[in-house]
Protein backbone atom coordinates (compact mmCIF):
# COMPACT_ATOMS: atom_id res chain seq x y z
CA UNK A 1 0.00 0.00 0.00
CA UNK A 2 1.37 3.48 -0.79
CA UNK A 3 2.42 5.87 1.94
CA UNK A 4 0.02 8.78 2.35
CA UNK A 5 1.53 12.21 2.90
CA UNK A 6 0.05 15.69 3.04
CA UNK A 7 2.92 17.20 1.00
CA UNK A 8 5.80 15.48 -0.77
CA UNK A 9 8.79 17.61 -1.78
CA UNK A 10 11.11 16.13 -4.40
CA UNK A 11 14.64 17.46 -3.95
CA UNK A 12 16.62 18.37 -0.83
CA UNK A 13 18.39 21.40 -2.25
CA UNK A 14 17.99 24.87 -0.75
CA UNK A 15 14.51 25.49 -2.20
CA UNK A 16 13.09 22.17 -1.08
CA UNK A 17 14.57 22.45 2.40
CA UNK A 18 13.26 25.99 2.97
CA UNK A 19 9.82 24.88 1.82
CA UNK A 20 9.88 21.84 4.12
CA UNK A 21 10.78 23.96 7.14
CA UNK A 22 8.05 26.48 6.37
CA UNK A 23 5.38 23.80 5.99
CA UNK A 24 6.34 22.08 9.23
CA UNK A 25 6.36 25.44 11.04
CA UNK A 26 2.78 25.95 9.79
CA UNK A 27 1.71 22.55 11.12
CA UNK A 28 1.78 20.78 7.74
CA UNK A 29 3.63 17.46 7.87
CA UNK A 30 5.83 16.85 4.83
CA UNK A 31 8.43 14.45 3.49
CA UNK A 32 11.41 15.36 1.31
CA UNK A 33 12.61 12.77 -1.22
CA UNK A 34 16.22 13.21 -2.35
CA UNK A 35 17.79 11.20 -5.18
CA UNK A 36 21.31 11.54 -3.75
CA UNK A 37 22.20 8.68 -1.42
CA UNK A 38 24.48 10.91 0.64
CA UNK A 39 25.42 14.54 1.02
CA UNK A 40 27.70 16.17 -1.55
CA UNK A 41 30.34 18.64 -0.42
CA UNK A 42 30.70 20.22 -3.87
CA UNK A 43 28.94 23.43 -4.83
CA UNK A 44 28.32 25.72 -7.76
CA UNK A 45 26.09 28.35 -6.13
CA UNK A 46 27.82 30.62 -3.65
CA UNK A 47 26.11 34.04 -3.63
CA UNK A 48 23.32 34.85 -1.18
CA UNK A 49 21.80 38.25 -1.91
CA UNK A 50 20.20 40.75 0.47
CA UNK A 51 16.57 39.87 -0.23
CA UNK A 52 17.25 36.18 0.34
CA UNK A 53 19.00 37.01 3.62
CA UNK A 54 15.94 39.01 4.66
CA UNK A 55 13.75 35.97 4.03
CA UNK A 56 16.15 33.81 6.02
CA UNK A 57 16.08 36.46 8.78
CA UNK A 58 12.30 36.04 8.90
CA UNK A 59 13.05 32.38 9.68
CA UNK A 60 15.68 33.11 12.30
CA UNK A 61 18.65 31.58 10.43
CA UNK A 62 20.22 34.51 8.53
CA UNK A 63 22.81 35.43 11.16
CA UNK A 64 23.97 31.81 11.40
CA UNK A 65 24.48 31.66 7.64
CA UNK A 66 26.22 35.04 7.49
CA UNK A 67 28.77 33.73 10.01
CA UNK A 68 29.83 31.02 7.51
CA UNK A 69 30.97 33.30 4.70
CA UNK A 70 32.39 36.56 3.47
CA UNK A 71 30.43 39.79 3.07
CA UNK A 72 31.15 41.63 -0.18
CA UNK A 73 29.69 45.09 -0.64
CA UNK A 74 31.07 46.04 -4.08
CA UNK A 75 30.57 44.52 -7.52
CA UNK A 76 33.01 45.70 -10.18
CA UNK A 77 31.70 45.03 -13.69
CA UNK A 78 33.85 45.33 -16.80
CA UNK A 79 36.46 47.33 -14.94
CA UNK A 80 34.53 50.61 -14.63
CA UNK A 81 31.02 50.00 -13.31
CA UNK A 82 31.11 49.82 -9.51
CA UNK A 83 27.85 48.69 -7.91
CA UNK A 84 27.85 49.72 -4.26
CA UNK A 85 25.73 47.26 -2.29
CA UNK A 86 26.48 49.04 0.99
CA UNK A 87 23.81 51.60 0.04
CA UNK A 88 21.03 48.99 -0.03
CA UNK A 89 18.07 49.82 2.27
CA UNK A 90 18.43 46.52 4.11
CA UNK A 91 19.86 44.99 7.26
CA UNK A 92 22.08 43.05 4.83
CA UNK A 93 23.74 45.65 2.56
CA UNK A 94 26.08 43.14 0.89
CA UNK A 95 26.17 39.86 -0.99
CA UNK A 96 27.22 36.91 1.16
CA UNK A 97 29.72 34.54 -0.41
CA UNK A 98 29.36 31.10 1.12
CA UNK A 99 29.27 27.59 -0.35
CA UNK A 100 25.84 26.27 -1.21
CA UNK A 101 26.33 23.35 1.15
CA UNK A 102 26.36 25.80 4.07
CA UNK A 103 22.98 27.19 2.98
CA UNK A 104 21.68 23.64 2.67
CA UNK A 105 23.06 22.70 6.09
CA UNK A 106 21.36 25.61 7.85
CA UNK A 107 18.04 24.97 6.12
CA UNK A 108 18.21 21.20 6.64
CA UNK A 109 18.86 21.60 10.37
CA UNK A 110 15.85 23.93 10.60
CA UNK A 111 13.60 21.58 8.63
CA UNK A 112 14.57 18.52 10.67
CA UNK A 113 14.19 20.39 13.96
CA UNK A 114 10.65 21.34 12.97
CA UNK A 115 9.79 17.73 12.14
CA UNK A 116 10.37 17.27 8.40
CA UNK A 117 11.29 13.78 7.22
CA UNK A 118 14.14 13.73 4.68
CA UNK A 119 14.62 10.45 2.79
CA UNK A 120 17.96 10.08 1.02
CA UNK A 121 18.45 7.72 -1.91
CA UNK A 122 14.82 8.06 -3.02
CA UNK A 123 14.52 8.66 -6.77
CA UNK A 124 11.21 9.61 -8.36
CA UNK A 125 10.64 7.58 -11.54
CA UNK A 126 6.93 8.16 -12.17
CA UNK A 127 4.02 10.46 -11.35
CA UNK A 128 0.25 10.32 -11.70
CA UNK A 129 -2.35 12.69 -10.31
CA UNK A 130 -6.10 12.81 -9.94
CA UNK A 131 -8.61 15.18 -8.37
CA UNK A 132 -7.69 14.11 -4.84
CA UNK A 133 -3.92 13.74 -4.88
CA UNK A 134 -0.67 12.71 -6.52
CA UNK A 135 1.02 9.31 -6.59
CA UNK A 136 4.76 9.00 -7.07
CA UNK A 137 6.75 5.92 -8.05
CA UNK A 138 9.91 6.03 -5.95
CA UNK A 139 13.00 3.87 -6.46
CA UNK A 140 14.83 3.11 -3.21
CA UNK A 141 18.53 2.53 -2.72
CA UNK A 142 18.12 -1.23 -3.16
CA UNK A 143 16.48 -0.74 -6.56
CA UNK A 144 12.93 -1.60 -5.51
CA UNK A 145 10.15 0.73 -6.60
CA UNK A 146 7.32 1.68 -4.25
CA UNK A 147 4.55 4.24 -4.25
CA UNK A 148 3.96 7.32 -2.14
CA UNK A 149 0.77 9.33 -2.35
CA UNK A 150 0.27 12.92 -1.22
CA UNK A 151 -2.33 15.64 -1.45
CA UNK A 152 0.27 17.93 -3.03
CA UNK A 153 3.71 17.50 -4.62
CA UNK A 154 6.45 20.09 -5.14
CA UNK A 155 9.24 19.47 -7.63
CA UNK A 156 12.40 21.10 -6.29
CA UNK A 157 14.67 18.62 -8.07
CA UNK A 158 16.79 20.85 -10.24
CA UNK A 159 17.44 21.42 -13.90
CA UNK A 160 16.94 17.74 -14.81
CA UNK A 161 13.72 17.60 -12.77
CA UNK A 162 12.07 14.18 -12.83
CA UNK A 163 8.83 15.83 -11.69
CA UNK A 164 8.82 18.28 -14.61
CA UNK A 165 9.59 15.48 -17.06
CA UNK A 166 6.85 13.25 -15.61
CA UNK A 167 4.37 16.10 -16.10
CA UNK A 168 5.39 16.29 -19.75
CA UNK A 169 6.11 20.00 -19.50
CA UNK A 170 8.42 21.59 -22.09
CA UNK A 171 11.51 23.45 -20.91
CA UNK A 172 12.17 25.80 -23.80
CA UNK A 173 15.43 27.68 -24.14
CA UNK A 174 19.02 27.16 -25.17
CA UNK A 175 22.60 27.02 -23.94
CA UNK A 176 24.10 30.50 -23.63
CA UNK A 177 27.66 29.64 -22.69
CA UNK A 178 29.57 26.36 -22.72
CA UNK A 179 32.70 25.01 -21.09
CA UNK A 180 32.80 27.36 -18.10
CA UNK A 181 35.58 26.37 -15.71
CA UNK A 182 35.24 26.45 -11.93
CA UNK A 183 38.08 26.27 -9.44
CA UNK A 184 38.34 26.66 -5.68
CA UNK A 185 41.83 27.96 -4.94
CA UNK A 186 44.10 29.84 -2.57
CA UNK A 187 45.28 33.30 -3.61
CA UNK A 188 48.44 35.22 -2.81
CA UNK A 189 46.73 38.53 -3.69
CA UNK A 190 43.21 38.97 -2.33
CA UNK A 191 40.93 41.29 -4.35
CA UNK A 192 39.57 42.61 -1.04
CA UNK A 193 35.91 43.31 -0.44
CA UNK A 194 35.19 43.49 -4.16
CA UNK A 195 33.84 41.00 -6.71
CA UNK A 196 35.78 41.83 -9.88
CA UNK A 197 34.27 40.70 -13.20
CA UNK A 198 36.27 41.26 -16.39
CA UNK A 199 36.27 40.22 -20.05
CA UNK A 200 38.34 41.03 -23.10
CA UNK A 201 35.97 39.48 -25.65
CA UNK A 202 37.69 36.12 -25.88
CA UNK A 203 37.64 35.20 -22.20
CA UNK A 204 36.05 36.30 -18.96
CA UNK A 205 36.83 35.62 -15.33
CA UNK A 206 35.78 36.63 -11.86
CA UNK A 207 36.68 35.63 -8.36
CA UNK A 208 34.75 35.48 -5.09
CA UNK A 209 36.00 34.94 -1.50
CA UNK A 210 34.45 32.26 0.71
CA UNK A 211 35.83 33.96 3.81
CA UNK A 212 37.89 30.97 4.98
CA UNK A 213 40.97 31.55 2.83
CA UNK A 214 39.47 29.84 -0.23
CA UNK A 215 38.30 31.64 -3.38
CA UNK A 216 35.99 30.59 -6.19
CA UNK A 217 37.32 31.29 -9.70
CA UNK A 218 34.99 31.18 -12.71
CA UNK A 219 36.76 31.39 -16.07
CA UNK A 220 35.85 30.88 -19.73
CA UNK A 221 37.87 30.86 -22.95
CA UNK A 222 36.04 31.33 -26.25
CA UNK A 223 38.88 29.66 -28.15
CA UNK A 224 39.04 26.48 -26.08
CA UNK A 225 35.64 25.00 -25.33
CA UNK A 226 35.40 21.36 -24.29
CA UNK A 227 32.56 19.04 -23.19
CA UNK A 228 31.40 19.29 -19.58
CA UNK A 229 32.96 15.89 -18.91
CA UNK A 230 36.45 17.02 -19.97
CA UNK A 231 38.93 17.49 -17.12
CA UNK A 232 39.95 21.04 -16.21
CA UNK A 233 43.60 22.04 -16.53
CA UNK A 234 44.49 24.33 -13.62
CA UNK A 235 47.16 26.08 -15.69
CA UNK A 236 44.45 27.01 -18.20
CA UNK A 237 42.27 28.49 -15.43
CA UNK A 238 45.23 30.53 -14.25
CA UNK A 239 46.10 31.76 -17.75
CA UNK A 240 42.51 32.68 -18.71
CA UNK A 241 42.12 34.58 -15.43
CA UNK A 242 45.37 36.44 -16.03
CA UNK A 243 44.30 37.50 -19.53
CA UNK A 244 40.84 38.62 -18.40
CA UNK A 245 41.69 40.32 -15.08
CA UNK A 246 45.27 41.33 -15.84
CA UNK A 247 46.54 39.09 -13.02
CA UNK A 248 46.02 35.54 -11.83
CA UNK A 249 46.17 36.83 -8.22
CA UNK A 250 48.79 34.22 -7.42
CA UNK A 251 46.27 31.38 -7.35
CA UNK A 252 47.55 28.00 -6.14
CA UNK A 253 46.56 24.73 -4.43
CA UNK A 254 43.23 24.04 -6.18
CA UNK A 255 40.97 21.78 -4.10
CA UNK A 256 38.23 21.41 -6.73
CA UNK A 257 38.06 21.80 -10.51
CA UNK A 258 34.95 21.39 -12.64
CA UNK A 259 33.39 22.40 -15.95
CA UNK A 260 29.78 23.19 -16.82
CA UNK A 261 27.55 24.86 -19.39
CA UNK A 262 24.83 27.40 -18.69
CA UNK A 263 21.31 27.34 -20.16
CA UNK A 264 18.51 29.88 -20.30
CA UNK A 265 15.22 28.00 -19.88
CA UNK A 266 11.85 28.50 -18.22
CA UNK A 267 8.90 26.16 -17.89
CA UNK A 268 5.59 27.67 -19.12
CA UNK A 269 3.60 26.64 -16.04
CA UNK A 270 4.80 26.60 -12.43
CA UNK A 271 1.64 24.72 -11.38
CA UNK A 272 -0.05 21.72 -12.99
CA UNK A 273 -3.01 20.57 -10.93
CA UNK A 274 -1.68 19.45 -7.55
CA UNK A 275 1.97 19.69 -8.57
CA UNK A 276 4.23 22.76 -8.33
CA UNK A 277 7.75 23.47 -9.58
CA UNK A 278 10.28 25.68 -7.77
CA UNK A 279 13.89 26.71 -8.38
CA UNK A 280 15.92 25.18 -11.19
CA UNK A 281 13.09 22.76 -11.95
CA UNK A 282 11.16 25.81 -13.19
CA UNK A 283 13.89 28.11 -14.52
CA UNK A 284 17.63 28.16 -15.20
CA UNK A 285 19.80 31.02 -16.38
CA UNK A 286 23.36 32.21 -16.65
CA UNK A 287 25.48 32.50 -13.49
CA UNK A 288 25.93 36.24 -14.10
CA UNK A 289 24.72 38.19 -11.08
CA UNK A 290 24.49 35.11 -8.85
CA UNK A 291 20.69 34.92 -9.22
CA UNK A 292 20.00 31.18 -9.44
CA UNK A 293 19.77 29.86 -5.89
CA UNK A 294 18.30 33.15 -4.67
CA UNK A 295 15.43 33.01 -7.14
CA UNK A 296 14.67 29.42 -6.13
CA UNK A 297 14.62 30.25 -2.43
CA UNK A 298 12.28 33.16 -3.10
CA UNK A 299 10.03 30.81 -5.13
CA UNK A 300 9.82 28.53 -2.10
CA UNK A 301 9.05 31.41 0.28
CA UNK A 302 6.23 32.55 -2.01
CA UNK A 303 4.70 29.08 -2.30
CA UNK A 304 5.10 27.75 1.24
CA UNK A 305 2.55 29.91 3.06
CA UNK A 306 0.01 29.55 0.25
CA UNK A 307 0.33 25.77 0.24
CA UNK A 308 0.08 25.68 4.05
CA UNK A 309 -3.09 27.81 3.87
CA UNK A 310 -4.61 25.38 1.36
CA UNK A 311 -3.76 22.31 3.46
CA UNK A 312 -5.02 23.99 6.63
CA UNK A 313 -8.29 24.86 4.93
CA UNK A 314 -8.46 28.64 4.94
CA UNK A 315 -6.95 29.63 1.59
CA UNK A 316 -8.99 31.57 -0.94
CA UNK A 317 -10.01 29.40 -3.88
CA UNK A 318 -7.50 31.02 -6.24
CA UNK A 319 -4.61 31.58 -3.81
CA UNK A 320 -2.47 28.72 -5.15
CA UNK A 321 -2.77 30.09 -8.69
CA UNK A 322 -1.06 33.30 -7.55
CA UNK A 323 2.19 31.35 -7.13
CA UNK A 324 2.63 31.10 -10.91
CA UNK A 325 1.12 34.55 -11.48
CA UNK A 326 3.66 36.19 -9.16
CA UNK A 327 6.78 34.11 -9.65
CA UNK A 328 6.75 33.40 -13.39
CA UNK A 329 7.34 37.08 -14.31
CA UNK A 330 10.16 37.25 -11.75
CA UNK A 331 11.82 34.20 -13.30
CA UNK A 332 11.50 35.75 -16.75
CA UNK A 333 13.02 39.01 -15.50
CA UNK A 334 15.96 37.17 -13.93
CA UNK A 335 16.59 35.36 -17.22
CA UNK A 336 16.72 38.69 -19.03
CA UNK A 337 18.90 40.42 -16.43
CA UNK A 338 21.46 37.66 -16.04
CA UNK A 339 21.45 37.09 -19.78
CA UNK A 340 22.11 40.76 -20.47
CA UNK A 341 25.09 40.82 -18.09
CA UNK A 342 26.52 37.69 -19.69
CA UNK A 343 26.09 38.95 -23.24
CA UNK A 344 27.79 42.22 -22.34
CA UNK A 345 30.68 40.22 -20.90
CA UNK A 346 30.95 38.08 -24.06
CA UNK A 347 31.01 40.93 -26.59
CA UNK A 348 33.60 39.95 -29.18
CA UNK A 349 33.74 43.02 -31.42
CA UNK A 350 36.18 45.66 -30.24
CA UNK A 351 33.73 48.29 -31.47
CA UNK A 352 30.95 46.92 -29.26
CA UNK A 353 33.37 46.63 -26.34
CA UNK A 354 34.36 50.25 -26.86
CA UNK A 355 30.69 51.26 -26.81
CA UNK A 356 30.25 49.18 -23.65
CA UNK A 357 33.14 51.06 -22.08
CA UNK A 358 31.69 54.43 -23.05
CA UNK A 359 28.30 53.47 -21.65
CA UNK A 360 29.97 52.28 -18.47
CA UNK A 361 31.79 55.59 -18.15
CA UNK A 362 28.51 57.46 -18.39
CA UNK A 363 26.77 55.07 -16.02
CA UNK A 364 29.22 55.58 -13.17
CA UNK A 365 28.14 59.22 -12.96
CA UNK A 366 24.43 58.36 -12.48
CA UNK A 367 24.19 57.29 -8.84
CA UNK A 368 20.38 56.67 -8.78
CA UNK A 369 20.70 54.26 -11.72
CA UNK A 370 23.56 52.39 -10.05
CA UNK A 371 21.48 52.13 -6.89
CA UNK A 372 18.61 50.72 -8.94
CA UNK A 373 20.95 48.12 -10.45
CA UNK A 374 22.06 47.15 -6.93
CA UNK A 375 18.45 46.79 -5.78
CA UNK A 376 17.58 44.70 -8.82
CA UNK A 377 20.56 42.36 -8.45
CA UNK A 378 19.99 41.97 -4.70
CA UNK A 379 16.28 41.20 -5.08
CA UNK A 380 15.28 44.22 -2.99
CA UNK A 381 13.44 45.74 -5.97
CA UNK A 382 11.28 42.68 -6.63
CA UNK A 383 7.57 43.32 -6.21
CA UNK A 384 4.29 41.73 -7.24
CA UNK A 385 1.36 43.18 -9.21
CA UNK A 386 -1.33 44.84 -7.11
CA UNK A 387 -5.05 44.71 -7.95
CA UNK A 388 -6.61 47.84 -9.50
CA UNK A 389 -7.25 50.57 -6.97
CA UNK A 390 -4.98 49.07 -4.34
CA UNK A 391 -2.84 51.20 -2.03
CA UNK A 392 0.55 52.08 -3.59
CA UNK A 393 2.36 49.90 -1.02
CA UNK A 394 0.56 46.69 -2.00
CA UNK A 395 2.84 44.18 -3.69
CA UNK A 396 6.02 45.86 -2.51
CA UNK A 397 8.65 44.35 -0.25
CA UNK A 398 7.98 45.24 3.38
CA UNK A 399 10.98 47.06 4.91
CA UNK A 400 12.28 45.76 8.23
CA UNK A 401 10.79 48.60 10.27
CA UNK A 402 11.46 48.90 14.02
CA UNK A 403 8.58 47.94 16.27
CA UNK A 404 7.47 49.39 19.59
CA UNK A 405 8.12 46.10 21.37
CA UNK A 406 7.17 45.65 24.99
CA UNK A 407 9.40 43.36 27.03
CA UNK A 408 10.87 40.40 25.14
CA UNK A 409 8.69 40.86 22.04
CA UNK A 410 10.09 41.35 18.53
CA UNK A 411 11.93 44.60 17.96
CA UNK A 412 11.80 44.45 14.16
CA UNK A 413 9.20 43.43 11.61
CA UNK A 414 11.25 40.48 10.35
CA UNK A 415 11.52 39.14 13.87
CA UNK A 416 7.72 39.37 14.08
CA UNK A 417 7.49 37.37 10.82
CA UNK A 418 9.29 34.41 12.40
CA UNK A 419 5.95 32.96 13.42
CA UNK A 420 5.27 32.24 9.73
CA UNK A 421 2.00 34.16 9.90
CA UNK A 422 0.62 37.41 8.49
CA UNK A 423 1.54 40.47 10.54
CA UNK A 424 -0.83 43.43 10.88
CA UNK A 425 1.37 46.47 11.46
CA UNK A 426 -0.36 49.54 12.89
CA UNK A 427 0.46 52.65 14.94
CA UNK A 428 0.35 52.41 18.72
CA UNK A 429 -3.07 52.71 20.30
CA UNK A 430 -4.98 51.94 17.11
CA UNK A 431 -8.09 50.05 18.28
CA UNK A 432 -9.24 49.53 14.70
CA UNK A 433 -6.29 47.24 13.93
CA UNK A 434 -7.62 44.20 15.77
CA UNK A 435 -6.83 40.62 14.76
CA UNK A 436 -9.48 39.02 17.00
CA UNK A 437 -10.87 35.97 15.22
CA UNK A 438 -7.71 35.29 13.25
CA UNK A 439 -5.58 33.81 16.03
CA UNK A 440 -2.96 31.46 14.59
CA UNK A 441 -3.11 33.16 11.20
CA UNK A 442 -2.31 36.81 11.97
CA UNK A 443 -0.05 38.50 14.53
CA UNK A 444 -0.37 42.13 15.59
CA UNK A 445 2.65 44.45 15.65
CA UNK A 446 2.94 48.10 16.66
CA UNK A 447 5.21 50.39 14.69
CA UNK A 448 7.24 53.24 16.16
CA UNK A 449 6.33 55.41 13.19
CA UNK A 450 3.82 58.22 13.62
CA UNK A 451 2.38 57.41 10.19
CA UNK A 452 -1.29 56.48 10.29
CA UNK A 453 -0.85 53.78 7.65
CA UNK A 454 -1.85 50.25 8.64
CA UNK A 455 -0.38 47.40 6.61
CA UNK A 456 -0.98 43.67 6.37
CA UNK A 457 2.35 41.96 5.69
CA UNK A 458 2.26 38.51 4.14
CA UNK A 459 4.35 35.66 5.60
CA UNK A 460 6.83 36.07 2.72
CA UNK A 461 7.54 39.68 3.65
CA UNK A 462 5.46 41.46 0.99
CA UNK A 463 2.66 43.92 1.69
CA UNK A 464 -0.70 42.33 0.94
CA UNK A 465 -2.92 45.24 1.93
CA UNK A 466 -2.57 48.79 3.28
CA UNK A 467 -4.81 51.69 4.20
CA UNK A 468 -4.51 55.35 5.20
CA UNK A 469 -8.16 55.59 6.30
CA UNK A 470 -8.53 57.95 9.28
CA UNK A 471 -12.17 57.38 10.22
CA UNK A 472 -12.14 54.79 13.03
CA UNK A 473 -15.29 52.92 11.98
CA UNK A 474 -14.36 52.73 8.31
CA UNK A 475 -10.78 51.80 9.22
CA UNK A 476 -11.97 48.93 11.43
CA UNK A 477 -14.30 47.68 8.71
CA UNK A 478 -11.50 47.87 6.13
CA UNK A 479 -9.08 45.95 8.37
CA UNK A 480 -11.56 43.14 8.98
CA UNK A 481 -12.42 42.98 5.30
CA UNK A 482 -8.74 42.72 4.37
CA UNK A 483 -8.13 40.02 6.97
CA UNK A 484 -11.09 37.99 5.75
CA UNK A 485 -9.98 38.25 2.13
CA UNK A 486 -6.33 37.40 2.78
CA UNK A 487 -6.60 35.04 5.75
CA UNK A 488 -9.97 33.37 5.47
CA UNK A 489 -13.11 33.72 7.54
CA UNK A 490 -12.61 34.60 11.21
CA UNK A 491 -13.11 32.01 13.88
CA UNK A 492 -16.02 32.91 16.13
CA UNK A 493 -15.02 33.63 19.71
CA UNK A 494 -17.18 32.79 22.71
CA UNK A 495 -17.21 34.57 26.00
CA UNK A 496 -17.39 32.64 29.26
Amino acid sequence: MPHNDRVLIVGAGPSGLLLAGDLEAAGVACTVLERRAEESNLTRAFAVHARTLELLDARGVADELVATGQRVDTLQLFGRVVVDLSRLPSRFPFVLITPQYETERVLEERARALGAEIVMGAEVVGLRQDADGVELDVRARDGTVGQRRAAWVVGADGVHSAVRQALGLPFPGHAVVRSVMLADVRLEQSPGNVLPVASDGNQFAFTAPFGDGWFRIIAWDRRHQLPDSAPVDFDEVREVTRRALGTDLGMHDPRWLSRFHSDERQVPHYRVGRVFLVGDAAHVHSPAGGQGMNTGLQDAANLSWKLAAAVNGWAAHDLLDTYHAERYPVGRLVLRLSGAILRLALLRSWVLRALRGAAAGALVRVRPLLDRIAERLSGIAIGYPAPPGAHPLVGRRAPDVPLAAAGPGPGRLYEALRGGRFVLVAPAGDPAASVDGWDGRVDRATTRSESGTVTLVRPDGYIGWASDETDAARRSEAVRGALAEACGAPVATTSS
